[in-house]
């Protein structure tokens, strides 16, 4: 049974079939309509999502199959069921389940329990599938992988910048991640990466890492579940902003990418959001594209 539980359950020639996929569903929208007919995709919610939901509800649709949302107040899990139960259950009655949790460990259980593909939507570890968008826009954007320099500026430590890492040991991409310190990325995630073949280069100077950037990256420095530190991270990341001087520093067509939701003022400025280099729009699209081509990829291809 296939799972997406990490980029690690995927090879790199996989990973970039599924991004030409993408491209090529994008520019072909109405094929693929009957991928998933007859098949009912559980989208399982522990957080609230936008692009989230709303991609892969849209993309289940557009595969000609059905989408049913669950979320977990709405279910006995909310009232004490064991997680291995309903996983048990789920099995029994869906194709599909794509898990957005608070947990990793979340996500092992359903795929230990359940005997249907698990797609990971979100956890506190990894963020596979907005990987696959962010490297889409990238390759959309005419840059090569194995080139560029990707400037991660921010909390390291997170669920986007793990995937992003995973990524590029599929694609021997140069990244510096940029972060303070004690908010820098999983040392286990990034010498994996690097075994892999992603050249990795950690520094707390953001200059040094935007300089001659092709690719700025961001995300929010107080994720959901760590509101109680909201102020000592503003404390602490204030020197890690995306910003014009930051931007004037990297390549002349660089592109500014940020996984939204955004909040203006701290992690980027709204003149980086909002300029000819930003291609967060876009990227938030590909979401759809990339949700499609991963489950065409699972339900036609393997």
């Amino acid at each position: 049974m296939r799972n997406l539980l990490s980029l690690n359950d995927l090879t790199a020639e996989e990973f970039r079939q599924i991004i030409d996929s993408a491209i090529w569903t994008k520019k072909n929208p109405y094929h693929w309509s009957e991928t998933l007919i007859g098949k009912q995709i559980g989208l399982f919610f522990e957080k609230p999502s936008t692009r989230t939901r709303i991609s892969f509800e849209a993309a289940v649709n557009k595969l000609g199959g059905r989408a049913i949302v669950l979320k977990k107040d709405e279910i006995q899990i909310s009232r004490g069921e064991p997680l291995k139960d309903t996983a048990i259950v789920l099995g029994r009655y869906l194709d599909g389940l794509v898990a957005r949790t608070n947990s990793h460990s979340t996500l092992e259980v359903f795929a230990e329990y359940s005997n249907i593909p698990i797609i990971n939507a979100l956890s506190d570890k990894f963020h596979p599938c907005q990987a696959i968008a962010d490297f889409m826009t990238i390759k959309e954007n005419n840059k090569d992988y194995e080139t560029i320099k990707i400037c991660y500026l921010g909390d390291g430590n997170n669920n986007v910048c793990h995937s992003l890492l995973n990524a590029c040991s599929m694609t021997k991409t140069n990244i510096f991640v940029c972060s303070p310190e004690k908010y820098g990325p999983d040392k286990t995630i990034v010498e994996n990466a690097r075994s892999k073949g992603a050249n990795i280069k950690i520094t707390t100077d953001p200059e040094e890492a935007a300089d001659k950037a092709d690719v700025f990256y961001t995300d929010v420095w107080v994720s959901m579940g760590q509101e109680n530190e909201r102020e000592q991270r503003l404390t602490d990341l204030k020197n890690y902003q995306l910003n014009d001087n930051l931007l004037k520093r990297g390549n002349n067509d660089c592109i500014v990418l940020h996984c939204l939701p955004a909040k203006k003022g701290e992690e980027i400025t709204e003149n980086v959001m909002y300029s000819k280099n930003s291609k967060i729009f876009d990227q938030a699209e590909n979401r759809l594209h990339t949700q499609k081509s991963l489950l065409h990829f699972f339900y036609y291809q393997t």
